[in-house]
């Protein structure tokens, strides 16, 4: 990750946890019940909390629907599988390299690339059962390409593999950040369009961040229908984040934040 991307992170979670500290807090009676409150009555309430907090109910007004989406808000666009043109999928994490070194080069040149892990496993699992349904050319990150490969055997007629880790010499490993893997599967076609329309396969966590990102790129990016992602963790994957719910949740947030803020300065100040 990029430091300029960690400076969006980092900066973005110190100025959002005080707020969203407090927008937890109010809803505690309502989360003890068994009924769920209804979002309208969510937004009702973090709006009188961070009015009470902030004392500026234009600020509250502007600033409740992002906790609201980034912290309330997983539900998934979906399509019916009859709909999808392309497949594109997004691996989650992985776990060290062998210490064999028998995953060296996976075709890439590249020493010591990590094992794609169980929860990738889980994603190739997940897009071989939609291709079996709507065989379709499938884009995968190379985790999630290797096991696809190995485990069913599909080959370059119906797969791409996009970006693989890097390992400096020194065995450092660089990862490709979502909006990496997105542009490098448009770089492939040419245009977003040429994709058609896509339905996204990875961590059910990470979905929602997933299709927006994709979006963001320009394609047409959904969910699939019947289709179930994966939701479990591997207590041994490389990345701590992507160990536990709870962290890589926290994580996912963050980004979120990080992407809304870079694009709110973006649309506010084009020239800095």
């Amino acid at each position: 990750m990029s430091s300029r991307r960690q400076f969006l992170i980092s900066t973005s979670a110190a100025a959002v946890l005080p707020a969203a500290a407090a927008m937890l807090a109010v809803s505690s009676k309502a989360w003890a019940s068994d009924a769920p409150i209804s979002d309208a009555e969510l937004q009702r309430q973090m709006l009188a909390k961070l009015n009470v907090e902030l004392n500026d109910s234009t600020i509250a007004s502007t600033e409740a629907p992002y906790l609201q989406d980034i912290f309330f808000s997983w539900d998934l666009p979906s399509i019916p599988v009859a709909q999808i043109v392309a497949i594109v999928a997004y691996s989650f994490g992985d776990r060290p390299a062998a210490a064999s070194g028998a995953n060296a080069t996976s075709g890439t040149g590249q020493s010591q690339l990590p094992q794609p892990g169980p929860i990738n496993e889980e994603i190739a699992d997940a897009v071989h059962q939609l291709v079996q349904s709507k065989p379709v050319m499938v884009y995968a990150q190379w985790e999630v390409a290797s096991v696809l490969t190995a485990k069913y055997q599909m080959s370059s007629a119906n797969l791409q593999s996009i970006k693989p880790p890097t390992v400096a010499s020194n065995g450092t490993i660089s990862y490709p950040a979502l909006d990496d893997v997105a542009a490098a599967i448009i770089a492939l076609q040419g245009t977003a369009a040429a994709l058609g329309t896509v339905a996204v396969v990875t961590h059910r966590d990470q979905a929602k961040r997933a299709i927006q990102t994709s979006r963001a790129h320009g394609m047409n990016a959904y969910a699939a229908q019947g289709v179930t992602l994966p939701v479990d963790y591997d207590a041994q994957a490389s990345q701590p984040a992507n160990r536990r719910r709870d962290l890589y949740l926290l994580n996912d947030m963050m980004n979120q934040f990080a992407t809304l803020r870079a694009n709110l300065i973006a649309q506010q100040y084009p020239n800095g």
